[in-house]
């Protein structure tokens, strides 16, 4: 694993503009940066690939413990609904996609950081447009990204169970491009798989009392809706009793509220301490070495509190102030590269791992603005 600096193509931001990627500067600043790439060999990609799939497998073992165990009290999961969780756990409502943030440096195992399992972002970038960058700089070359491929058989799974139409709902602020973008491009991926599909803003979905089913603005039930908005969001709107009674499925499912947070992180180190994946984890403050703070259920690296030797060594601003926390050892494999401190991002698109994107920052948290840098698989 090695950082190549390259000259950027010349018209590399209309180029990644034609797969919607209209967000490729931020403040300024190059979100979308291809002044570098990653470089990785064949077995580095096997050792990423085998890590997210035996830590998918954890986390789905977790589910079932957590269910069986009622321990949804450590995930913040109302009361209420409990057992909507666990109905939608066993009718194996389906899951399309989730992506593991891991830390790695090419030597030791890969590191589970946290899992983004409800509502990840970094898409488009993973899937279309950095492979577009591989075969305009290199049209032989390859890349660990069959994404886009498994995406259309993860909707196509989802068609089998239920050829309903699919409405796909998003926050279409103009401060929320890439969730507006990510939204319409799992779209056009189902649209592929043979779905018929119809865009909703979040903020419009509305609900329908005589018929009590969810309705879009043109007063049309919604069957089955893809929602880029937090469950722990949907359970506290006006709305979220009538969501255990409505006949809608949401992708992604409800039994995914216990993975998107990072209640898992100590929860899986307990179970599997000596997994060569996972970092020491507790929800209790850790008093050895180096660690990470987190509130269970904070975002795009917010109220993040990094301690070095029992001082605070980088901390974030945000609105998850006053906990729960989890605290995680700080993971030695987070080494920078020119300056910069990468996260691999490996994503679960129908159960499998099939790719991944790199975000890096100057800093030990990777936030929303951290750049996206594209990567390169070499024999």
């Amino acid at each position: 694993m090695r950082r190549v600096t390259v000259d950027p193509r010349p018209n590399w931001q209309k180029r990644v503009e034609e797969f919607g990627l209209y967000y490729h500067t931020l403040r300024g600043e190059p979100y979308w940066d291809e002044s570098a790439f990653y470089q990785f060999t064949n077995y580095e990609i096997d050792v990423i690939e085998e890590a997210t799939n035996v830590l998918h497998k954890m986390c789905l073992d977790l589910v079932q413990e957590v269910i069986d165990k009622r321990l949804f009290g450590l995930f913040l999961i109302p009361q209420e609904f409990e057992e909507y969780v666990v109905r939608s756990w066993e009718n194996d409502e389906p899951s399309v996609y989730g992506r593991f943030d891991l830390a790695y440096d090419g030597v030791g195992s890969p590191k589970l950081l946290e899992y983004n399992a409800d509502t990840p972002t970094a898409l488009v970038e993973a899937s279309v447009a950095q492979w577009m960058w591989l075969k305009d700089v290199d049209e032989r070359g390859d890349q660990f990204n069959s994404i886009h491929e498994h995406l259309i058989d993860a909707w196509k799974e989802v068609l089998k169970r239920d050829g309903g139409p699919i409405h796909f709902a998003a926050m279409t602020k103009l401060d929320t491009p890439e969730d507006y973008i990510t939204a319409e491009y799992m779209r056009d991926v189902a649209i592929q798989a043979g779905a018929k599909t119809s865009f909703i803003d979040v903020t419009d979905i509305g609900y329908d009392r005589p018929r009590r089913v969810f309705v879009d603005n043109t007063g049309f039930p919604i069957n089955r809706c893809f929602k880029l908005y937090p469950w722990e969001w949907m359970t506290k709107e006006e709305f979220a009793l009538h969501l255990r009674t409505a006949p809608t499925k949401w992708v992604e499912p409800p039994w995914k509220m216990i993975l998107s947070c990072k209640s898992i992180l100590p929860l899986l180190y307990e179970r599997h301490p000596n997994s060569p994946f996972l970092l020491p984890a507790s929800f209790d403050p850790l008093t050895d070495g180096s660690y990470v703070k987190k509130p269970i259920h904070a975002r795009e690296g917010a109220n993040i509190e990094v301690v070095v030797g029992g001082r605070v060594a980088h901390s974030t601003d945000g609105p998850y102030q006053g906990g729960p926390y989890v605290y995680q050892a700080l993971a030695s494999q987070l080494k920078p590269h020119d300056g910069r401190y990468p996260v691999l991002g490996s994503w679960v698109v129908n159960g499998e791992a099939c790719g991944m994107g790199i975000r890096e920052d100057v800093s030990l948290v990777t936030g929303n603005t951290s750049r996206f840098i594209p990567h390169q698989m070499v024999g």
